[in-house]
């Protein structure tokens, strides 16, 4: 098993798990879950090729939606879920997942600290939104739109439900991996490369056409990042969105684009509300000192 640790600034992190395909018997079905994955999946995209009509309008809103799940959570719901039989296989030291990352940007110390804090973070968050959307599913489910339309809201959150259930339980494997000194870190020099390039770059056809970075183009980057980041003082972004398809083109692996371009579009939309916030206050205090003044202005006077 095979995770990523992906730092999309200097102070949030994505997890993505490569998917490790089921290995079947000639003739025997992947399981249902999987069937079940698989048929949801294939009907969404090809509700997404419509033109107009309500298909396209769902696939539009849910799409809109999704991308305000938290990325935390999409990264969680990568790993596979603890069931009865993969905790049999960790406990017999059957189950070890090598955790790539870039060693450049992220120090080895930290690794497990990081990973460690993901796991158990959310894991009550998710265990009482699972229970939420369960218990508000027999209401839902009693409303009739247009016959030939689903029960939207009934299908919205029994998807919650299931994703709230991947994303705790995918939480407690990674914690049980953790716990049983399953996990083993390596730092990757092709994560390096790739995140030396996107903060060289200004475009992912820049990138692709520019030489392969070298050490001293990595140590550069590395210093500017810092100096940016004023000891730690300032967050500072590490993945521009675009740099999410050349990452996985990188690794041949398409599905860690679209959760690398949702975490990074959540963490600049973050920093800028947080910037927004605080010139707001900055503004603000600025006002009541003015004031201040004008008072003690006022005072002197007398």
């Amino acid at each position: 098993m095979r995770l990523f640790l992906l730092p999309i600034s200097t102070r949030r992190t994505l997890i993505f798990c490569e998917r490790v395909p089921s290995l079947l018997a000639p003739g025997q079905k992947p399981p249902l879950q999987e069937r079940a994955i698989t048929r949801a999946t294939e009907t969404w995209a090809s509700w997404e090729t419509k033109t107009s009509g309500w298909q396209k309008w769902v696939t539009t809103s849910g799409n809109s939606l999704f991308r305000r799940i938290p990325f935390e959570e999409w990264g969680l719901k990568t790993v596979p879920p603890l069931t009865a039989k993969r905790r049999q296989e960790v406990e017999q030291g059957n189950v070890k997942m090598e955790v790539l990352f870039p060693g450049g940007f992220v120090k080895e110390a930290e690794v497990m600290g990081t990973l460690g804090w993901i796991a158990k973070e959310r894991q009550g968050w998710h265990r009482r939104k699972l229970w939420w959307s369960v218990g508000l599913m027999p209401v839902v489910a009693t409303f009739a739109l247009v016959p030939v339309i689903p029960n939207l809201p009934f299908f919205y959150l029994l998807f919650r439900a299931y994703s709230h259930y991947r994303a705790e339980a995918g939480g407690r494997l990674l914690q049980l991996l953790l716990e049983k000194n399953l996990v083993t870190p390596r730092a990757s020099r092709r994560l390096d490369l790739a995140y030396t390039s996107g903060l060289m770059h200004p475009s992912r056809e820049k990138s692709r056409d520019a030489p392969e970075p070298a050490d001293a183009d990595v140590e550069q980057v590395k210093s500017e990042v810092a100096a940016q980041g004023k000891g730690d003082q300032e967050e500072v972004m590490l993945l521009p969105k675009w740099n999410g398809k050349l990452l996985a083109e990188s690794f041949k692996l398409p599905e860690m684009e679209i959760e690398i371009e949702r975490a990074v579009e959540q963490v600049e939309k973050s920093l800028k509300e947080e910037a927004a916030a605080g010139e707001q206050e900055k503004a603000r205090r600025e006002g009541l000192d003015t004031q201040e003044a004008e008072k003690e202005k006022e005072r002197s006077r007398r």
